[in-house]
């Protein structure tokens, strides 16, 4: 999975909603490792516009790897 900016992070994260917490760590690791590949590209360019693209989409897959693996006591 290659995400291209933060509005396909953000429905692939809900796209995936709907299976298991085991499955969705492992695909959003998945696509956490290809976004910091893509930051390292864009640090080696100097693309300032593609370096906050990254940042935000490893932010939004962070929160949502945080919320599955730390759940909420209700």
């Amino acid at each position: 999975m290659h995400l291209q900016n933060e509005t396909e992070a953000k429905e692939t994260i809900e796209k995936w909603r709907d299976q298991t917490p085991a499955a969705q760590l492992s695909k959003l690791k998945k696509a956490l490792e290809g976004i910091e590949l893509d930051l390292m590209y864009y640090e080696q360019k100097g693309n300032s516009k593609g370096i906050e693209r990254c940042g935000t989409c490893l932010e939004l897959l962070q929160k949502r790897i945080d919320e599955l693996e730390n759940p909420k006591e209700s």
